[in-house]
């Protein structure tokens, strides 16, 4: 009996060969699987960001508050009583920055932290001490920038918040109940959020990294290193984490810096609209399909916006290009503007594309801030009665055109839509006139107004 050696042996080769490279294949599959990340701690990272990352103390002096009775010498020795104390007090609070400049010494922090404090104290990690400067500060945006004359500093400069997305990892950096500087951990949870009335101007990123009492002001940082906010509130019941934190986005930052490194103050200028989000029903009232938009429902007369040809009724859909999702895109990105930028608007009328090209102006020629005039209508938008009003023609005073949530106006009672007719019994058919009035008597404002078909009085203290 004769075996075939060769061919049997030839195809035992072939099928050893092909097992011995499935199992190399598999081997080396499992050994990738298998293979920790090029590194599993946050540690090298933070070393590099750490030293930028400040402690920020502030002394207020305060009166103190004595009954004038006290303060006779011959009252108070016969009850035996002592001797007032001092007349002011200091009182103290701690917060968070950033050094954003090594070389010039510049800190960014959060408005609130170093509001009306008299001596500001930066702290460095390796526990430095030195007196700041105040170089400007902007309470619509919730952020103050400081000087220090400091050498061998650290800075981290602004990185760019537009290519953040939840989910990304994010690490918030601060000094929560003045315990020293502190890491913490989580993800973006949101981008974008508006109306919550913590701010004038919101563009927020949510987060659910612990940030705490005494976080304000300091750092939001990317798993690159990079600021990409400043954190400034926490949402929770008793003012601690709940896992919602927000931060002011570094584009946001960095544009308020440029101004407040320049003339120590935000110039807010305006367009001259005031707008809504395109809602669904909104947008099946038009015509449209789409439902991202900003719909301009009134525009202030001799605005740059109505010499340019906006019109009630049109929806922008992009500023300089870029897209604008609802009312707040728009309102923010104005808001960062200064007076004389030129801007272009596409905007859809009656189912037509058409894109105006425009100029933010000074305020002060055609509408008003209300906390500019008076901390009373603090929140409110002030303008000469326009054309399209209901009362248009029937009575003459200054318009209430908007109305933020939760400002001091809108909780005296005031509301978007009203006609002012007088304060302190003075007429105000101009703005000028309503500076003039609240002038006379700031302490007390007697507002006469029209809502509706209805004439009403308004006292604010």
């Amino acid at each position: 009996m004769r075996t075939e050696k060769y061919p049997l042996h030839n195809t035992t080769k072939v099928a050893l060969l092909l097992s011995a490279l499935a199992l190399l294949a598999l081997a080396s599959f499992s050994l990738q699987a298998k293979a920790p990340p090029p590194s599993n701690s946050l540690a090298p990272m933070l070393k590099k960001v750490l030293p930028a990352v400040v402690n920020i103390s502030t002394t207020k002096l305060q009166k103190r508050r004595h009954l004038s009775l006290l303060d006779d010498p011959f009252f108070r020795r016969f009850f035996d009583l002592r001797e007032p104390g001092p007349s002011q007090r200091k009182t103290s609070s701690l917060g968070s920055g950033v050094i954003i400049d090594a070389k010039q010494g510049f800190v960014l922090t959060n408005q609130h932290v170093i509001d009306g404090a008299d001596e500001i104290t930066v702290t460095l990690r390796d526990r430095r001490q030195y007196q700041a400067e105040l170089v400007g500060q902007d309470p619509e945006v919730d952020l103050a920038l400081l000087k220090i004359e400091a050498d061998k500093l650290t800075a981290l400069p602004l990185a760019d918040s537009s290519t953040l997305q939840v989910g990304d990892f994010v690490v918030a950096i601060g000094n929560p109940f003045g315990l020293g500087q502190t890491v913490t951990y989580g993800i973006v949870s949101a981008l974008g959020r508006t109306g919550l009335g913590i701010e004038g101007y919101e563009n927020f990123i949510q987060t659910d990294a612990s940030i705490n009492p005494g976080n304000s002001g300091g750092a939001l940082v990317s798993m690159s290193g990079g600021l990409i906010g400043i954190n400034t509130a926490i949402v929770g019941p008793s003012g601690g984490n709940v896992g919602i934190g927000f931060a002011i986005p570094s584009n946001m930052a960095k544009a308020i810096t440029t101004q407040l490194i320049a003339s120590g103050e935000v110039r807010r200028g305006h367009l001259g609209i005031v707008t809504q989000d395109l809602t669904p029903e909104l947008a099946s009232a038009f015509g449209l399909h789409q439902q991202q938009g900003a719909v301009v429902s009134h525009v202030i007369p001799k605005s740059p916006a109505a010499e340019d040809g906006i019109e009630s009724g049109d929806i922008v859909t992009h500023l300089n290009g870029i897209k604008v999702n609802s009312a707040s895109d728009l309102r923010n990105a104005l808001g960062l503007l200064t007076i004389g930028t030129e801007v272009t608007l596409d905007i859809i009328r009656n189912s037509s594309k058409k894109r105006i090209k425009s100029q933010i102006a000074n305020p002060e020629e055609s509408q008003a801030q209300g906390e500019t005039i008076s901390p009373y209508l603090s929140g409110a938008l002030l303008a000469p009665i326009s054309s399209n009003h209901p009362l248009a023609g029937e009575v003459v005073g200054i318009e209430i055109v908007e109305m933020e949530r939760r400002s001091r106006a809108a909780a005296s009672g005031l509301r978007s839509g009203d006609i002012i007719v007088s304060i302190n019994q003075q007429p105000t058919t101009t703005l000028n006139e309503l500076k003039q009035a609240i002038g006379r008597d700031s302490s007390t404002l007697l507002i006469n107004l029209r809502r509706g078909h209805s004439a009403l009085f308004i006292v604010i203290r």
